[in-house]
């Protein structure tokens, strides 16, 4: 009898605790993104004001992409292609942007703080308005963008001559 109320009392706890778990990752605010929009994008490469955020969007082939005002916070995008994609207005805060293409991309509007842009390539791609604070662009390849050593360019300025000089802005990869 003591063994059969002690295995009840155990299975009662188990359910208990599972119920907290469950409960307590309900109520706490979602920080993943949505499976049916990662879904979408890497389907139809539209997904406008969409919540990817930590999502695994690596070697992702997003040509043209629409993602304007999607919530990117914390994703890695490495050695993805964004070229051609409108990121307009779109939270990229923490985003490793590792190796990424950027060519012709909108960034205008975008959170871009503390991104890891190393080693990414930007041809004209538009950051005005952009928020550019505490980017790493450590052996980026820059040309004709906004996107700069000093931070960001105010919004409606163009950037600097010099930006769009033939060869560019090349930022050496620190060696350790």
């Amino acid at each position: 009898m003591l063994q059969q109320l002690r295995g009840q009392f155990f299975q009662i706890n188990t359910v208990l605790a599972i119920g907290m778990v469950a409960a307590l990752s309900n109520a706490l605010p979602g920080q993943a993104a949505e499976p049916a929009d990662v879904q979408r994008l890497l389907q139809t490469r539209e997904c406008a004001g969409c919540d990817l955020s930590d999502a695994d969007l690596s070697q992702a082939h997003l040509i043209g992409a629409d993602l304007r005002e999607a919530n990117l916070q914390g994703a890695n995008l490495t050695g993805s292609n964004l070229e051609g994609a409108d990121l307009t207005g779109a939270n990229l805060t923490g985003t490793i942007l590792t190796k990424t293409y950027l060519t012709n991309a909108s960034l205008n509007r975008s959170n871009l703080a503390k991104a890891d842009l190393r080693q990414a390539i930007a041809f004209h791609t538009d950051t005005r308005g952009a928020n550019l604070q505490q980017i790493n662009i450590a052996g980026a390849e820059i040309y004709g963008s906004g996107i700069s050593v000093g931070g960001p360019l105010p919004e409606g300025e163009l950037p600097a001559s010099a930006i769009y000089e033939p060869n560019g802005i090349e930022i050496p990869v620190p060696q350790n």
